[in-house]
């Protein structure tokens, strides 16, 4: 009985021995510590408006091989507008949003090719507009420009990882500016689509 009671006990200590082991090795399949820099195309998502040029770097700690924790830090460049509630557009010239997101992404399985979903937020820095002259039925015409202002906000991503290089595509939700005139109101979309390519400086399996 005791060499039964023994043996037992042997097997599970060896079976601690090899899981501890094998965590350790998975531990050691890919350095944490890497650097995302992307450059791509940044799609306004309001009626009648355009994008432009987007940079954006991302210092990112991998809490495993398949989980990243990081903080993107972008500048997209969009051509700002206006829209009445009659439903004119007004499209001004392109201005620089800012923004600073706490990120996570989620790596799927342990490929070459590894698909990715990650979620985001944090403060984006919407940059003044100029000046828009506003036409409203009967009314006198109004001058308006909207501040920079600064709104709270978050991110939906997708897209591939091979080796370093990776492209995705990123959603980036921040609230509308709205506008009260005299007679109406005018909205400004802050919304806008990310198509990036990048390559990630670091990291890496080992």
């Amino acid at each position: 009985m005791f060499y039964h009671l023994h043996n037992n006990f042997m097997k599970r200590i060896l079976f601690v021995l090899l899981t501890v082991c094998s965590l350790s090795a998975t531990a050691q399949e890919y350095k944490p510590f890497k650097v995302n820099v992307s450059l791509g195309y940044a799609k306004a998502l309001g009626e009648g408006l355009s994008g432009g040029f987007l940079f954006s770097v991302e210092p990112k700690y991998g809490l495993s091989d398949n989980f990243d924790l990081g903080v993107r830090l972008e500048t997209a460049f969009i051509a700002r507008g206006v829209t009445v509630t009659n439903g004119n557009t007004y499209t001004g010239n392109a201005g620089s949003f800012g923004s600073g997101l706490l990120t996570g992404t989620y790596l799927i399985g342990n490929g070459k090719i590894r698909p990715f979903v990650g979620l985001g937020a944090g403060i984006y820095s919407i940059g003044s507009s100029e000046t828009f002259t506003v036409t409203e039925g009967q009314n006198p015409p109004e001058n308006v420009a909207f501040t920079s202002d600064t709104k709270f906000g978050g991110m939906i991503r997708a897209g591939i990882k091979t080796g370093h290089f990776v492209a995705g595509v990123e959603y980036n939700a921040v609230p509308t500016t709205a506008l009260k005139l005299s007679n109406t109101t005018i909205d400004s979309k802050n919304a806008y689509l990310g198509i990036k390519v990048g390559f990630d400086i670091g990291g890496g399996r080992l």
